[in-house]
C-alpha cells in the first residue's frame, strides 16, 4: 500500500467518523415556532390579524369570498393545524384563521 493510498484512507476515515458524530439538522415545526404577534412591526406593516373575520372585505386588494391564512398559498404546514409557518413571516407561526394584506389564493 503506498503512502498516498494510506493518506487517502485516513482522510476518508476521519470524514466518516465526523459524519457519525454530527447529528443531522432537525426541521423546525410550527409548534416550535413563536406565534406572530399582531403588534410585531412586520405584522403591522402587512395588516396581519389573528381573526380574518375582523377585516372589512371591501378594504382587501384581492377580492375573494373567504380569505384566511389557512387558504393562502404562502402558508405552509399541515391542513388543520391552528398555527402554521408562513413565507412572509419567517421564523414565526401565523394563526390559520388569520389574514394579512399579502394573502394569495392557492393554485
Amino acid at each position: 500500500m503506498s503512502k498516498i493510498a494510506r493518506r487517502r484512507f485516513i482522510q476518508l476515515s476521519a470524514a466518516a467518523a465526523a459524519g457519525v458524530l454530527v447529528q443531522p439538522a432537525r426541521k423546525a415545526r410550527a409548534e416550535d415556532l413563536p406565534h406572530l404577534a399582531e403588534d410585531d412591526p412586520m405584522a403591522s406593516a402587512m395588516k396581519y390579524t389573528h381573526d380574518a373575520s375582523t377585516v372589512d372585505p371591501s378594504s382587501r386588494a384581492n377580492p375573494a369570498a373567504e380569505q384566511t391564512c389557512a387558504n393562502c398559498a404562502l402558508v405552509q404546514g399541515n391542513d388543520g393545524d391552528e398555527w402554521r409557518p408562513c413565507q412572509i413571516f419567517p421564523g414565526k407561526a401565523v394563526n390559520a384563521a388569520g389574514w394579512c394584506s399579502v394573502w394569495a389564493p392557492k393554485a
